[in-house]
Protein backbone atom coordinates (compact mmCIF):
# COMPACT_ATOMS: atom_id res chain seq x y z
CA UNK A 1 0.00 0.00 0.00
CA UNK A 2 1.17 3.44 -1.02
CA UNK A 3 0.29 6.87 0.38
CA UNK A 4 -2.64 8.06 -2.05
CA UNK A 5 -0.87 11.84 -3.42
CA UNK A 6 -1.45 15.25 -1.77
CA UNK A 7 -4.29 17.00 -2.62
CA UNK A 8 -6.05 14.11 -4.02
CA UNK A 9 -9.68 13.15 -2.94
CA UNK A 10 -10.53 9.62 -2.20
CA UNK A 11 -13.33 6.80 -0.94
CA UNK A 12 -12.72 5.23 2.71
CA UNK A 13 -15.19 2.69 3.58
CA UNK A 14 -13.42 1.57 6.95
CA UNK A 15 -12.78 -1.77 7.80
CA UNK A 16 -10.07 -1.86 11.27
CA UNK A 17 -8.93 1.03 13.67
CA UNK A 18 -5.76 1.16 15.74
CA UNK A 19 -6.16 4.16 17.81
CA UNK A 20 -7.53 7.68 18.00
CA UNK A 21 -5.51 9.51 15.00
CA UNK A 22 -5.24 5.92 13.03
CA UNK A 23 -4.32 4.25 11.21
CA UNK A 24 -8.29 3.37 9.67
CA UNK A 25 -7.84 0.57 7.32
CA UNK A 26 -10.25 1.41 4.22
CA UNK A 27 -11.62 -1.21 1.94
CA UNK A 28 -10.04 0.41 -1.05
CA UNK A 29 -7.00 0.19 0.17
CA UNK A 30 -5.59 3.25 2.04
CA UNK A 31 -4.26 3.51 5.57
CA UNK A 32 -5.33 6.95 7.17
CA UNK A 33 -3.52 8.90 9.68
CA UNK A 34 -5.46 11.56 10.66
CA UNK A 35 -4.24 14.80 9.62
CA UNK A 36 -3.36 17.79 11.75
CA UNK A 37 -4.06 15.97 15.11
CA UNK A 38 -2.55 13.78 17.87
CA UNK A 39 -4.29 11.17 20.52
CA UNK A 40 -2.44 9.11 22.87
CA UNK A 41 -1.23 5.47 21.72
CA UNK A 42 -3.07 2.77 23.31
CA UNK A 43 -0.61 2.51 26.28
CA UNK A 44 -1.13 6.08 27.26
CA UNK A 45 1.86 7.74 26.09
CA UNK A 46 2.49 10.65 24.23
CA UNK A 47 5.39 10.95 22.17
CA UNK A 48 8.41 13.25 22.24
CA UNK A 49 6.97 16.78 20.56
CA UNK A 50 3.84 15.71 19.69
CA UNK A 51 0.66 17.55 21.57
CA UNK A 52 -0.68 15.00 24.45
CA UNK A 53 -4.34 15.16 25.30
CA UNK A 54 -5.86 13.88 28.40
CA UNK A 55 -8.50 11.42 26.77
CA UNK A 56 -6.87 8.12 27.06
CA UNK A 57 -5.78 5.95 24.33
CA UNK A 58 -8.44 3.35 24.32
CA UNK A 59 -11.34 6.72 24.80
CA UNK A 60 -9.45 8.03 21.80
CA UNK A 61 -9.71 4.91 19.46
CA UNK A 62 -13.28 4.29 21.04
CA UNK A 63 -14.37 7.99 19.61
CA UNK A 64 -12.68 7.30 16.35
CA UNK A 65 -14.49 3.86 16.28
CA UNK A 66 -17.97 5.55 16.85
CA UNK A 67 -17.44 8.25 14.26
CA UNK A 68 -16.49 5.96 11.17
CA UNK A 69 -18.99 3.19 12.15
CA UNK A 70 -19.55 0.56 14.44
CA UNK A 71 -17.65 -1.92 16.33
CA UNK A 72 -17.86 -5.89 14.95
CA UNK A 73 -15.04 -7.13 16.66
CA UNK A 74 -10.93 -7.40 17.52
CA UNK A 75 -8.86 -8.61 14.87
CA UNK A 76 -5.86 -10.71 15.84
CA UNK A 77 -3.48 -8.21 16.53
CA UNK A 78 -5.76 -5.98 18.29
CA UNK A 79 -6.69 -3.11 15.69
CA UNK A 80 -11.00 -2.56 16.45
CA UNK A 81 -13.34 -4.22 13.60
CA UNK A 82 -15.30 -2.17 12.20
CA UNK A 83 -18.24 -1.36 9.63
CA UNK A 84 -18.85 2.13 8.75
CA UNK A 85 -20.10 4.03 5.49
CA UNK A 86 -17.85 5.33 2.77
CA UNK A 87 -16.08 8.47 3.92
CA UNK A 88 -14.81 11.58 1.43
CA UNK A 89 -11.29 12.17 2.33
CA UNK A 90 -8.61 14.53 1.20
CA UNK A 91 -5.07 13.49 1.41
CA UNK A 92 -2.41 15.62 2.91
CA UNK A 93 0.26 13.29 1.69
CA UNK A 94 2.25 10.81 3.78
CA UNK A 95 1.97 9.72 7.11
CA UNK A 96 4.58 8.20 7.68
CA UNK A 97 5.43 4.79 6.36
CA UNK A 98 2.86 3.34 4.17
CA UNK A 99 -0.47 5.80 5.84
CA UNK A 100 -1.76 8.46 4.02
CA UNK A 101 -2.56 11.80 5.98
CA UNK A 102 -5.81 12.88 4.95
CA UNK A 103 -8.48 15.14 6.32
CA UNK A 104 -11.97 12.68 6.51
CA UNK A 105 -15.90 13.69 6.22
CA UNK A 106 -18.38 11.19 6.93
CA UNK A 107 -21.65 10.90 5.35
CA UNK A 108 -23.42 12.34 8.36
CA UNK A 109 -21.52 15.51 7.75
CA UNK A 110 -19.12 14.98 10.67
CA UNK A 111 -15.64 16.21 10.12
CA UNK A 112 -13.63 13.07 12.02
CA UNK A 113 -10.44 15.50 12.67
CA UNK A 114 -12.71 18.01 13.94
CA UNK A 115 -14.73 15.87 15.94
CA UNK A 116 -11.71 14.39 17.57
CA UNK A 117 -10.84 17.34 18.70
CA UNK A 118 -13.57 18.78 19.77
CA UNK A 119 -14.95 16.07 21.68
CA UNK A 120 -11.39 15.98 23.69
CA UNK A 121 -9.90 12.89 22.24
CA UNK A 122 -7.51 14.29 20.20
CA UNK A 123 -5.88 17.67 20.24
CA UNK A 124 -4.87 19.63 17.29
CA UNK A 125 -1.62 19.53 15.76
CA UNK A 126 -0.79 22.97 14.91
CA UNK A 127 2.50 21.98 12.89
CA UNK A 128 0.14 19.43 10.68
CA UNK A 129 -3.46 21.66 11.15
CA UNK A 130 -2.96 23.61 7.83
CA UNK A 131 -4.81 26.20 8.20
CA UNK A 132 -8.12 23.33 8.12
CA UNK A 133 -11.09 25.15 9.07
CA UNK A 134 -13.75 22.78 10.92
CA UNK A 135 -17.69 23.44 10.60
Amino acid sequence: VTAVPVGETFSCTPMHVWDGDGPVWCAEGPRIRLSGIAARELDNSCSPGHPCPDASGKDARDALVRLVGERTGVGPHGYILVRGPTMSCLSDGSGRGNRTAAWCVSPRGDDINCAMVAGGWALRWDRFWRGHQCP
